[in-house]
């Protein structure tokens, strides 16, 4: 037997053991069910209506996304300490949850483009004499666990070296020790902090001015060795931004204006 042909036929027969490996990419379209992980504590962004239904704009891009794959969409409430978790016990397919692009999650989870970029204010108890931001040196500030408002505040709390800095569970726990008096100050984003003030459901609350935070850019998440779906979720989100879906959702959910640019200038991503 010539060498070439005895080489060829161990290519072929190695090739034949190996085993076709399905991605989560297959394995959602195969299952018919998208399963995304949603805040629904963080209006507009996620909440629930009257009839007790998911509503807001991750609710909405888990359905465009269902959508684009051909499946039904299923949303799974989790706050924002279990989005990640929820991810890697394989309760959830992907998080819809407005969770900022850091380097140190990074390293646990796969990251899609930005899909919004938020900006941050600062809201105080009524009570609390605060003109600006920092006002709140020296108070008692919270925010949810492991969240980029949570790590800035605290931050900000050991630059100033004193005050203190309490977090908490989810944001509607937040939001209601501040209403209480148990909090001085926190900070959220923009759209958060207007709808939470707007609602009536937390008595007492103002919002003080804008913190000093670069924009948080938010992305979808999936595990990080699924590069298939990360690619396929890039591609969606593109797609959402230059066929006016994204315009679309700003305005039904956060109001008349422009949508944050998803772009930063310089680089490539």
């Amino acid at each position: 037997m010539k060498p070439s042909i005895f080489i060829a036929g161990l290519v072929a027969a190695s090739a034949a053991a190996m085993p076709v490996l399905a991605d989560k990419l297959d394995d959602i379209i195969a299952s018919g069910t998208l399963r995304c992980a949603v805040v629904l504590d963080f209006p507009p962004m996620g909440s629930r209506d009257a009839d007790n239904n998911p509503i807001g704009f991750d609710v909405d891009y888990c359905s465009d996304l269902a959508a684009a794959l051909g499946v039904t969409p299923e949303v799974v409430e989790t706050t924002f300490p279990e989005r990640i978790p929820a991810l890697m016990s394989g309760r959830v397919d992907v998080a819809v949850a407005s969770t900022s692009d850091t380097l140190e999650r990074a390293k646990t989870v796969g990251f899609s483009i930005p899909y919004y970029a938020f900006e941050n204010a600062v809201v105080a108890n009524e009570g609390v004499e605060m003109a600006n931001w920092e006002g709140m040196k020296g108070k008692t500030v919270g925010a949810t666990a492991g969240t980029y408002e949570a790590i800035w505040l605290e931050g900000k709390v050991k630059e100033w070296g004193e005050g203190e800095f309490r977090p908490y569970q989810n944001q509607a726990d937040v939001f209601l020790a501040l209403s209480q008096g148990q909090l001085d100050a926190t900070v959220s984003t923009v759209e958060v902090a207007e709808a939470n003030v707007a609602s009536g459901n937390f008595p007492g609350i103002k919002i003080v001015d804008k913190a000093p935070m670069v924009p948080d850019y938010v992305a979808l998440i999936t595990l990080r060795e699924e590069y298939g779906l990360i690619n396929y979720m890039d591609l969606f989100i593109n797609q959402q931004v230059r066929t006016g879906r994204y315009a679309e959702l700003y305005k039904k959910w956060v109001g008349e204006g422009v949508p944050a640019d998803l772009t930063i200038p310089g680089v490539y991503r």
